[in-house]
């Protein structure tokens, strides 16, 4: 079986603080919300080449609106560091992140958002705006758009799809 992370399939040695090797980890977390029913966005936070915190949606397992994968992995990471600040972190997720996700990240002083795939009707990393370069703001991450961009494409597709299916076989009985 051939993986979907590049990484895995070359003969060549494997770069474990690549921006690749990182959002494969995200990507990770993204399957697990997918086979838990949830939205497929996954996160991880790194620290000096180090994951400190890994999350996934959980938005209809916890019955919350703000359990977004970001927001999960920004409270691990702050456990953690036993701090607020991580302006030494670095946030990989699969998806753009909503406007919500990107006021705690630039509240929480992330160092640079590195994400799969834009939402250009809802993100706020550049998508439908950009809070977390937003001029009048105290902080600004360093942004990093389309890391493994297909793979968080898919998975969100294949989500929505079949979520669709369910939708309409369940009018139909």
């Amino acid at each position: 079986m051939v993986s979907q992370f590049p990484e895995e399939n070359d003969n060549a040695p494997i770069d474990l603080t690549s921006d690749t090797f990182m959002m494969s980890q995200a990507l990770r977390q993204a399957q697990k919300a997918y086979l838990a029913e949830e939205v497929p966005v996954g996160a991880v936070i790194v620290r000096d080449g180090h994951i400190i915190a890994r999350a996934h949606n959980q938005v209809e397992t916890l019955r919350d609106a703000t359990a977004h994968a970001e927001m999960l992995a920004l409270t691990q990471a702050q456990e953690v560091r036993g701090d607020w600040r991580l302006t030494d972190c670095d946030l990989y997720v699969t998806k753009e992140p909503c406007p919500m996700c990107a006021g705690a990240i630039v509240h929480c002083r992330i160092r640079r958002v590195i994400f799969g795939c834009a939402d250009p009707r809802g993100g706020a990393a550049g998508g439908l705006l950009n809070l977390l370069q937003q001029p009048t703001l105290n902080h600004h991450s360093e942004i990093t758009p389309g890391v493994l961009e297909e793979e968080s494409v898919q998975l969100l597709k294949a989500f929505f799809h079949e979520a669709r299916l369910k939708k309409k076989a369940g009018f139909s009985d």
